[in-house]
């Protein structure tokens, strides 16, 4: 017996279209979504409700922002297989980052729309983000260039208007890499995963966020050494108290006019023609 394919991450469905006053009939694009189960020599550490796309940068990278390895080589084997109910991400590791994922171990598994699904403690859900060391200096200028580049990449959220988006920017090179997925923490955990397979380290730009910043995001940030999080919707006060404790300059609200920054400011530069008002 065959394995069953891996599904594309959206697929075209029918519907019925109500507009201008008319019934039509038609198809759209719609998002895919599925459950990704990971497992680490063999033990189910979480299931997640994701995009069936991208799925060893999303094996890296969850496994990395979850703390369960420190780099990419501890992985000693990742193999994508694809079941009746899902996708499994079969992960190797060797003893002393075995005792890692147990110690990470969820029960639960978590939703699309909540990264912290699952979680088996209170302490484990606030637990203390690392430090970020990096300290590039951006100006207001290349803050909104960053956000304004993401929207356009977005190909799978233009087809189904259901997916969010990470994207890393550098001055050097404008948007380096994005990723997309139904679940946000899912598309940043994606995102880490890309930059460490290709020995990017993300402190020397800007990690860009199509949603809300929620505590979970700026943790998983926290865990790749991203200094500045730019994101198109508001933070919420606990996202802002770990951003502030883990030294990461926190901007939200980012739009073509402007942006409001929470955490950390010192690395945004106004232009010196910039006014500045009390």
């Amino acid at each position: 017996m065959t394995d069953p394919p891996i599904p594309d991450p959206a697929r075209s469905l029918p519907r019925t279209l109500w507009r201008g006053g008319e019934l039509a009939p038609g198809r759209r694009a719609v998002a895919e979504e599925t459950p990704i189960a990971f497992t680490y020599n063999r033990a189910t550490l979480a299931v997640m409700m994701a995009s069936p796309a991208d799925l060893e940068d999303f094996a890296v990278g969850f496994s990395l922002t979850e703390g369960i390895v420190t780099a990419p080589d501890q992985i000693g084997e990742c193999a994508i297989v694809a079941a009746e109910g899902g996708i499994e991400l079969r992960m190797w590791l060797a003893p002393e980052r075995a005792a890692a994922a147990e110690t990470r171990r969820r029960r639960l598994a978590g939703p699309g729309g909540c990264g912290l699904c699952g979680i088996e403690s209170l302490a484990a859900a606030s637990r203390p983000p690392p430090r970020v060391a990096a300290e590039p200096r951006f100006v207001a200028g290349e803050i909104a260039a960053a956000a304004a580049s993401l929207a356009p990449a977005q190909r799978l959220n233009a087809a189904t208007r259901a997916t969010h988006a990470a994207g890393f920017w550098t001055r050097a090179e404008g948007l380096v890499a994005v990723r997309e997925d139904v679940g946000r923490h899912n598309a940043l955990d994606k995102l880490a995963g890309h930059l460490a397979r290709a020995g990017r380290a993300a402190g020397d730009g800007i990690v860009l966020l199509s949603s809300r910043l929620s505590v979970e995001l700026v943790q998983k940030a926290a865990m790749i050494g991203a200094p500045v999080l730019v994101a198109v919707s508001a933070p919420t006060a606990l996202a802002i108290r770990v951003a502030e404790a883990a030294g990461i300059t926190l901007i939200g609200i980012a739009r073509a006019d402007g942006f409001e920054i929470f955490t950390h400011p010192h690395r945004i530069a106004a232009p010196e023609s910039a006014r500045h008002v009390a």
